[in-house]
């Protein structure tokens, strides 16, 4: 059975609200469709063999919000202390682990960033890794654990 969620974006004070819709193809096929972006959808799919590795599963998607927020946030508060980048490359190793309960869980992951700075300014630099962090959405909301509800419509 295909589910589907209507995308919107709603922008109220500080907050913006969105939704993204997923749509079952096959087995642990899903087409992702966002909003707000020129990629039409994504498709995410389990690694075999539950799946058959169409798409990144639901853990590498994590991995690379996180990823991608922090690299953001880096390239973000460098750019506000004026440090002269001319990119960056972030690398993202997830761990697994089991529950107490024998389910597979992501266990921990370690984020890598290597900045590309014309004229590195250690004092600035200095500052830069002490804050950027801060800013980033995705990886300060799930180490805070993010609040989530869960409704089956019948």
């Amino acid at each position: 059975m295909a589910t589907h969620t209507e995308t919107a974006e709603k922008k109220t004070g500080d907050t913006r609200d969105f939704s993204i819709s997923l749509d079952s193809i096959q087995d642990f096929e899903f087409r992702i469709k966002y909003d707000q972006t020129q990629l039409q959808y994504l498709i995410m799919d389990e690694p075999s063999p539950l799946g058959h590795d169409k798409g990144p599963d639901p853990a590498r998607l994590l991995a690379s919000a996180i990823g991608g927020c922090l690299s953001a946030s880096f390239l973000f508060t460098a750019q506000k202390l004026r440090l002269k980048m001319t990119g960056l490359r972030a690398n993202v190793h997830v761990s697994h682990t089991r529950n107490e309960k024998g389910r597979l869980r992501i266990g921990t992951m370690a984020v890598e960033i290597e900045p590309r700075i014309e004229e590195p300014d250690e004092q600035r630099l200095r500052r830069c890794l002490d804050i950027f962090e801060d800013f980033c959405v995705v990886t300060q909301s799930v180490r805070n654990g993010i609040d989530i509800s869960v409704k089956l419509k019948t």
